[in-house]
């Protein structure tokens, strides 16, 4: 799912808001880490992960690995922290055009 910048803006500002949903330790992703983000992506749309200190793969890329398997968009990579946006099947944030 392709963003535009005025989208990408909007989803920041209500992602500043939210706590990690989940986190990502040594293990990184999982299959079942994976599994638990697209249910939390089907409930809430735009979910907020951290990545642990013991993790040593990049966030960046942890992020763009997430949101393919999860068929989402990463919104943003801060630190050790990352933003994931998915329309539900009943959307509930209306994005700006």
């Amino acid at each position: 799912m392709k963003l535009s910048s005025k989208q990408r803006s909007y989803l920041k500002g209500l992602a500043s808001k939210l706590d990690p949903v989940m986190q990502i330790g040594k293990e990184s992703l999982t299959p079942e880490i994976v599994k638990g983000l697209d249910d939390v992506l089907e409930a809430r749309e735009l979910i907020k992960v951290s990545i642990l200190k013991n993790c040593d793969d990049d966030p960046r890329a942890i992020a763009d690995t997430a949101a393919e398997r999860t068929r989402s968009s990463a919104v943003q990579v801060i630190g050790r922290k990352f933003v994931l946006y998915r329309p539900s099947k009943k959307p509930k944030i209306v994005l700006p055009q």
